[in-house]
């Protein structure tokens, strides 16, 4: 177990999500306490999922926009990335379902899950739960593209899966869940 003490939390930003700032102490290896700073972004958890139709041999993803990666060198900050969503107040599988049919228009009621990932635990306090689910064209209820009062403009992507994983290796796809989701399908031989 982790030794730390003194714990100080100064919130510097609840705008959109919060942004806290934790002053510590903590104990090193060599027995000695050491202060330390670290910022804290919490947006709360969230899941994500891959649909993949056997047959067909293709995935659905989604495309959006996201500022993030454009003021990072993205050049018109649109990224290919898994159908994804926070949990609010629901379980991760209720809403990653949820999340499928606003997003991508299809509507699934099995899903598995694989495993839960702190994506980036330096800076943010997300557990991203991830799934996969099998799709086909019949659980297409509607459109999807996500909901107009959250500002959502989400492009649906059905891409053959060899497709998908040669994006990766050229750079088209280079959201990291995405590629999670796409490794672990290439390495249980979904498709």
């Amino acid at each position: 177990m982790t030794d730390i003490r003194n714990i100080e939390k100064t919130l510097l930003s609840d705008n959109w999500y919060t942004l806290n700032k934790f002053s510590f102490e903590l104990k090193g290896k060599n027995g000695q306490w050491q202060r330390q700073e670290r910022e804290a972004y919490d947006r709360g958890n969230g899941a994500t999922i891959l649909l993949y139709n056997v047959e067909k041999k293709t995935v659905v993803l989604t495309r959006q926009f996201r500022m993030p990666t454009f003021v990072n060198g993205n050049q018109d900050g649109m990224l290919i990335e898994s159908c994804a969503g926070l949990l609010d107040q629901d379980n991760p599988e209720d809403c990653i379902k949820r999340e499928t049919e606003e997003e991508t228009g299809f509507k699934v009621e099995r899903v598995k899950k694989i495993f839960e990932a702190y994506m980036s635990p330096g800076s943010v306090t997300e557990i991203l739960y991830f799934f996969v689910a099998e799709y086909s064209d019949n659980m297409k209820v509607s459109d999807g593209g996500g909901l107009e009062h959250e500002q959502e403009n989400i492009e649906v992507l059905e891409l053959d899966f060899q497709l998908a994983c040669d994006m990766m290796v050229s750079g088209e796809i280079k959201d990291g869940k995405t590629i999670m989701l796409l490794q672990y399908a290439k390495l249980h031989g979904l498709l």
